[in-house]
């Protein structure tokens, strides 16, 4: 008997342990859990944008270029479950994508080794938590650190499902970054390339200048301007756009010298941009219109009221005044293609 009441005790003393054992696991384990592991990307009314490719979609990935601008670049990668994580995967620098992407004169944003451990998405709110490896944290300046930051939840809240971003390193909540970065809390699309200035400001825009490192990719690239509007408006928007780029930025403006902007109306969706030229060389009229449509049309994508833009010369329609060529009045869907 007295056998029997040990092996019992020591039986019992055993399932505590191992029940402690499991508890302190869980613990430890935090946020996220092996179901974390799975990842939602489609919400109710999302559209997959599947490429005639088959199995491939088109999916906007952010890089840094020589001056350390963060740079939108649309790129067909296989479409699968966990898409959004392997969108980040083509973001992770390596020596592949380094070779891939040398003619474009961009850099990768996420450094190298960096692994996504989990991620979850809630559809409700539009959350997404994404929890990093260790190596996330393995770069180097100030500017890094901002645009490994924006260039992350830039990407992923591409994903229609996405509205915010929480980030984790090692199943962990950072409250701020070497640099200062805070990143406890979820986060949103904020100041993209911001140009920072000494005066006061009362609003923000983003204007899409262009770039270029080198004589095979030429690129737009969005800026966030402040200004001096009561708030975000259309015309200061492309004010700052035919101003041209600020002149401590190595970038320049797509708006030729010659294109004056005369005034801007939104009507039921359709933004009219009525310009003047001091002259129009009739030969490069098209490339010179198409030009001032893209950026135009991107600088305007901010604007959720605007699905059209139509450009006006002088008051006048196109073919009124006298060009005989029909711009593609829908707004643009991606600012690069590579």
């Amino acid at each position: 008997m007295k056998i029997k009441k040990f092996l019992c005790i020591v039986l019992i003393l055993c399932i505590g342990i191992s029940l402690y054992g499991c508890q302190k696991k869980s613990f430890i384990s935090g946020l996220f859990s092996k179901d974390d592991d799975m990842e939602i990307i489609r919400s109710d009314g999302e559209e997959i944008d599947v490429t005639e490719d088959d199995g491939l979609r088109n999916t906007v990935l952010y890089f840094q270029n020589g001056e350390g601008f963060l740079v939108p670049v649309m790129r067909k990668i296989p479409w699968e479950e966990g898409i959004a994580k392997l969108a980040l995967k083509n973001m992770t620098d390596n020596p592949s994508l380094r070779e891939n992407l040398a003619a474009t004169g961009l850099i990768p944003i996420i450094p190298p080794g960096t692994a996504v451990k989990g991620m979850t998405i809630d559809s409700d709110t539009g959350i997404c938590k994404v929890d990093f490896s260790q190596e996330f944290l393995n770069y180097q300046t100030e500017a890094e650190e901002e645009n490994l930051i924006k260039g992350v939840v830039y990407t992923l809240t591409e994903f229609p499902a996405i509205r915010e971003v929480k980030i984790f390193v090692e199943g962990k909540v950072l409250e701020s970054l070497k640099y200062g970065t805070e990143i406890n809390q979820p986060l949103r699309r904020e100041d993209i390339n911001l140009v920072k200035g000494d005066g006061e400001y009362r609003s923000k825009v983003v204007v899409y200048f262009k770039g270029n490192d080198n004589d095979e990719f030429e690129y737009f690239v969005p800026v966030t301007i402040p200004t001096l509007a009561p708030m975000t408006n259309v015309f200061t928007a492309l004010e700052e756009l035919f101003k041209g780029a600020p002149s401590d930025i190595n970038l320049y403006s797509s708006i030729p010298a010659e294109a004056n902007l005369q005034g801007v109306e939104v009507k039921e969706g359709v933004a009219y941009v009525d310009l003047s030229f001091s002259s129009l060389d009739e030969a490069n009229e098209r490339y010179v219109l198409d030009e001032i449509y893209k950026s135009v049309g991107l600088t305007l994508s901010q604007f959720e009221d605007i699905e059209k833009v139509e450009v006006l010369i002088e008051g006048k329609t196109l073919k009124e005044a006298g060009i005989e060529y029909e711009l593609d009045e829908s707004m643009p869907v991606f600012a690069n293609e590579y």
